[in-house]
C-alpha cells in the first residue's frame, strides 16, 4: 500500500512507520493539516507525477487545519475519493458521526493496535479497489473511472480538463447510441450553454487526446445530430 499519514505526534507516526514499512508498505508523512492537504492533492495540482495514495491515515487534532476540515475539503473541493481512516483520542459518538459526515471511511480511537490499523487499512484499500473496478467505464481500449477522474487508452494515461472529462463520461455511458449536441451542452453547461459553437471546439480537443495518437478512431460525428463514441465497426 502507498499510505499518507497525516499525524503531528512524532511518536505515533514513528510507530506506524516502524510496523508498516518492514511489511513492504510505502509511507509519506505530514505533520500539519495544510501540508497534509498539499500532499493529498499533489497529483491533482500537477505537483507530483507519482502514483496517488491508496489510503490516508488522518489525525483529527492537527495544527493549521483539523482533520474534519481537511477531510471535508478533500471530498467536496478536490473530489478526492481515496479512503480515509481518522485517528483521534476522542471516543464520543458525536465525534465519530462528524468524521463520517465529512467523508471519513473508518475511525480508530487512540491508543490503538498497530496490527489492527494495518488490517483496517487493508480492508479499506480492498473495498476501494472493488468499487473503482465496478465503476470504470470501458469502450474498446479506452477506460475512464469517474471516481478517480483517470482516463487511459491502451494503457496510456490521458490528460483531460474538467469539460473534456464530462463530455467523455457522457459519451462513454451512451456508447450504444448517438448523443445529441443538446444533451452534451446540457450535461456540461446546464441551462446556460455558451452562445457560440464552443462544443465543437471542446470535441475537437477531446479527439486530439483520445483518437489522434492511436490507430482507431472512437469519436464519430453524426452530422446534424451529435456524436457517438464507439468502435468503427459499430458505425452503420
Amino acid at each position: 500500500m502507498n499510505i499518507l499519514v497525516i499525524e503531528d505526534n512524532c511518536d505515533i507516526a514513528a510507530n506506524i512507520a516502524d510496523y508498516l514499512e518492514p511489511l513492504g508498505h510505502t509511507l509519506d508523512f505530514a505533520v500539519t493539516g495544510t501540508s497534509g492537504l498539499a500532499l493529498a492533492t499533489a497529483q491533482l495540482t500537477g505537483q507530483s507525477s507519482a502514483a496517488g495514495f491508496d489510503v490516508i491515515v488522518l489525525d483529527v487534532m492537527l495544527p493549521g487545519m483539523n482533520g474534519f476540515v481537511l477531510c471535508q475539503q478533500l471530498r467536496e473541493k478536490w473530489g478526492v475519493t481515496t479512503p480515509v481512516l481518522m485517528l483521534t483520542a476522542r471516543d464520543q459518538l458525536d465525534d465519530k458521526l462528524e468524521g463520517f459526515a465529512v467523508g471519513a471511511d473508518d475511525y480508530l480511537v487512540k491508543p490503538f493496535s498497530i496490527k489492527e490499523l494495518e488490517a483496517r487499512l487493508q480492508a479499506l484499500v480492498k473495498r476501494g479497489a472493488l468499487k473503482t473496478a465496478a465503476s470504470t467505464l470501458m469502450v474498446e481500449s479506452l477506460s475512464y473511472t469517474p471516481d478517480t477522474r483517470q482516463a487511459q487508452r491502451e494503457g496510456v494515461p490521458l490528460e483531460l480538463n474538467p469539460v473534456q472529462r464530462r463530455l467523455l463520461e457522457l459519451l462513454m455511458r451512451n456508447s450504444h447510441r448517438v448523443v445529441t449536441r443538446e444533451e452534451l451542452e446540457q450535461h456540461v453547461w446546464g441551462d446556460s450553454p455558451p452562445d457560440n459553437d464552443i462544443l465543437r471546439t471542446h470535441i475537437y480537443a477531446l479527439r486530439m487526446i483520445v483518437d489522434k495518437p492511436f490507430s482507431e478512431k472512437l469519436i464519430h460525428t453524426v452530422h446534424g445530430i451529435g456524436y457517438r463514441l464507439c468502435a468503427q465497426r459499430e458505425i452503420r
